[in-house]
Parts: structure tokens; sequence; C-alpha cells
């Protein structure tokens, strides 16, 4: 990735942390306007970051739920 796609990843990934902590949505709209202010093509990158991470964490849920989900439908392994 380049450096607007890197800076603007870690830049999501730190607002999920917080908004996963505090449940405060709105974190994303005040980073994403601060950013705007200097750099539209940045603050587009960041929100982008932003739905594909959450888009990851639905997904991992989705996963982990169905693995669990999976290993009380199939047999016990046979002791050899």
């Amino acid at each position: 990735m380049g450096i607007v796609e890197d800076v603007a990843d870690e830049l999501a990934l730190e607002s999920l942390r917080i908004i996963n902590a505090t449940g405060d949505d709105a974190f994303v709209k005040q980073v994403a306007d601060a950013i705007g202010g200097s750099s539209q093509t940045m603050e587009e990158a960041y929100l982008t970051a932003v739905r594909v991470r959450r888009a990851e964490q639905r997904a991992r849920a989705l996963l982990e739920r169905l693995k669990a989900e999976m290993a009380q439908t199939l047999p016990a392994p046979e002791d050899e």
C-alpha cells in the first residue's frame, strides 16, 4: 500500500479500538472531519479503511460462530 492507505489503515484500526471500547460511533466522523480539513484524499482513504475493517470484524465473528456450530455437529474424532 501507499503512504495514504497505510496511515489511513492505522488510524482506522486505532479508531475502531476506541469505538469498540466506548461504543461511540460518532468518533469516526470526528476523525474524518479533522482529516478532511487537510486532505480529502486521506479522509476518503480513512473512511474506506474503517468500512473494510468493520466488514472484517463482522466476517471474523461469523466465521467463529460457524466454526463453533460445526464443532458441535461434527462427530468427535476416534482414538486409534
